[in-house]
């Protein structure tokens, strides 16, 4: 069952994130890990590179989680990937049109660079985004239109759609049995207690042996585990070896493991509070705009606290059920 991230780990990795996924074979895993499929049979992921098209966002700082990859396929042209490493405390509510405009800015690149092919077709984009965030990811994945359904100027309106993983609602039973070292981050990042750390580490120490040419991921695990031990105990000097640090885990797993097991019972208490507030605004939905749809519904149940606070309040104004939970997604 999916769940969120526990707390203690700190929630932005932003430098780690960055090393880790500037890693090609890293990457590869992560698509054949996450985003599974025929379609990869088309792509040659030992060749990706990364682009030197350069975003930058509207006050001109460029963003260093936003990565464009160029994978070639195997009639010769390429895909590129677009993978945006959210480390915001809150969802990006605009990110479908972040994403179709660094579409457009890379066709436009490829362009003005004399890259594009002679047929003049634009090449395949996959927009992924990585959400590590605390709250729930309740942006829509898709561009969003303020048009009627039955409006006949649908056809002249642009589309985007982007894939997300929201890392902190990864299932950690289902992540023990996916390969690469995505999914042991993941792992490491949603680990319920010491005992899950530990058998993560054993893991990634077989992972590098079988694989030395990923000595910049060790060392991204290593200061992962740096910044989750230290947060159960400030100051203490973590080495710089995975199975040194394997060793201090297991003898300061007993003591760390009550901490873990507080947090998880605070988890429960927040988790039913949630859940009463979700019956609640349902209640009012229903009371006020008569039988829901199952998408409201759904997202009603998948909204943290905080949106639920601002939903419940917001009934009291809104005309229709959209005013309050947003339009049903496409």
């Amino acid at each position: 069952m999916a769940r969120r991230r526990r707390k203690g780990i700190p929630p932005t990795h932003d430098s780690r994130y960055h090393r880790l996924f500037s890693d090609p074979a890293i990457v590869a895993d992560l698509l054949r890990t996450f985003i599974p499929g025929q379609w990869l049979h088309d792509l040659d992921l030992d060749q990706m590179t990364r682009s030197s098209a350069k975003f930058h966002a509207a006050a001109g700082q460029r963003r260093d989680g936003d990565m464009v990859w160029r994978i070639p396929r195997r009639d010769g042209e390429s895909t590129f990937l677009l993978l945006m490493l959210e480390f915001q405390s809150r969802p990006d509510r605009y990110m479908a049109l972040r994403l179709l405009t660094y579409a457009g800015l890379l066709w436009q690149h490829l362009e003005t660079e004399g890259q594009l092919a002679s047929s003049g077709d634009l090449p395949p984009l996959l927009p992924v985004v990585i959400y590590n965030g605390q709250a729930r990811w309740s942006a829509p994945t898709t561009l969003k239109i303020g048009l009627p359904a039955d409006s006949r100027i649908w056809k002249f309106q642009p589309r985007m759609r982007y894939h997300l993983i929201e890392t902190g609602m990864l299932d950690p039973e289902d992540l023990q049995y996916l390969p690469g070292a995505p999914a042991l981050w993941f792992r490491l990042e949603n680990a319920r207690g010491p005992a899950d750390a530990i058998e993560v580490i054993t893991e990634v120490v077989a992972l590098v042996k079988n694989h030395p040419h990923l000595s910049g991921v060790y060392q991204a695990f290593v200061d992962l585990l740096s910044a989750i031990m230290t947060a159960h105990e400030p100051g203490l000097q973590i080495p710089n070896d995975l199975m040194e640090i394997r060793s201090m885990l297991e003898t300061r797993a007993e003591h760390w493991k009550d901490d873990w097991k507080r947090e998880g019972i605070q988890e429960g208490l927040q988790k039913g509070r949630q859940e009463g507030q979700a019956s609640t605004l349902l209640r009012l939905l229903q009371g006020r705009f008569g039988e829901l749809p199952a998408w409201a519904s759904e997202r009603v149940a998948a909204a943290d606290s905080a949106t639920l606070d601002q939903w419940t309040l917001s009934i009291l104004d809104a005309a229709k059920l959209e005013d309050v939970v947003g339009t049903e997604p496409i």
